[in-house]
């Protein structure tokens, strides 16, 4: 039988979610976790990687068990034998061929920026005070719609076979003194949310224009994209399936 397992965890202390050898993951983490209560050796697949210091309000992953499992008093142990920092939130019961990596159809990320020095966030966000014009950045986030090849902000050496992401949905909204940005796909590049928000910061600046953000995209290159943005702003907030 094969379970999805809903689950969310604050990134600040594990190298991202992949496996690592010598660093701590939530995948070992995890693994180590349902391994003890069931009984038996247990490799979770997961639903995509997060890098170091990354956080997931919802985040998925999979795993086999042959016996039957009474889910409720899983979730309860797993919960109380896991460190306070990754939640489950649910075991779902899936058809054995479900993947939670490749049959995701759409993925949400938010970037959030505090624009004043809080000392109760700094882990959860990144504290930026010069002044953003944020109205442009909206105005490059849509340009975003028009392409689909985004090598320009993905981290170089990655083994993948295409960088053509459909973009769904980007956009920044300003909350109580924060600015939050928020991007859907049905797939993303590694480090390419980073990259894109720091290209974004870019045009807020007014260092790059509109018309030189749409070069950048068509260069394919990220040495002419903006910087990367530190990780322990970004969220992984939503993963979709046409089943669940």
């Amino acid at each position: 039988m094969r379970y999805f397992i809903k689950l969310a965890y604050n990134g600040t202390h594990y190298h991202g979610w992949q496996y690592q050898p010598n660093a701590a993951s939530v995948q070992e983490t995890m693994n180590k976790a349902f391994s003890v209560l069931l009984n038996t050796t247990i490799n979770l697949m997961g639903a995509g990687r997060t890098d170091t210091g990354v956080h997931a309000k919802e985040m998925y992953a999979h795993f086999d068990f042959e016996n039957p499992l009474d889910i409720p008093s899983l979730v309860h142990k797993l919960n109380s034998y896991l460190p306070k920092d990754i939640v489950i939130y649910e075991i779902i019961p899936v058809h054995d061929e479900a993947h939670t990596r490749f049959d995701a159809t759409k993925r949400t990320y938010e970037y959030h920026i505090n624009t004043f020095k809080d000392v109760f966030s700094q882990e959860q966000s990144w504290y930026f005070h010069q002044k953003l014009d944020v109205d442009l950045m909206n105005e490059a986030a849509q340009i975003l719609f028009n392409h689909t090849d985004f090598q320009c902000f993905s981290k170089v050496n990655t083994d993948v076979n295409t960088f053509d992401c459909t973009i769904f949905e980007a956009n920044w909204k300003q909350e109580n003194g924060s600015l939050i940005f928020t991007i859907s796909a049905n797939r993303f590049l590694r480090n390419m949310v980073r990259a894109i928000v720091g290209t974004l910061v870019n045009i807020g600046l007014h260092k790059i224009t509109l018309a030189d953000f749409t070069a950048i995209i068509d260069s394919k290159n990220r040495d002419k994209a903006g910087f990367s943005v530190p990780a322990h702003g970004l969220y992984l907030t939503k993963i979709e399936y046409d089943y669940i």
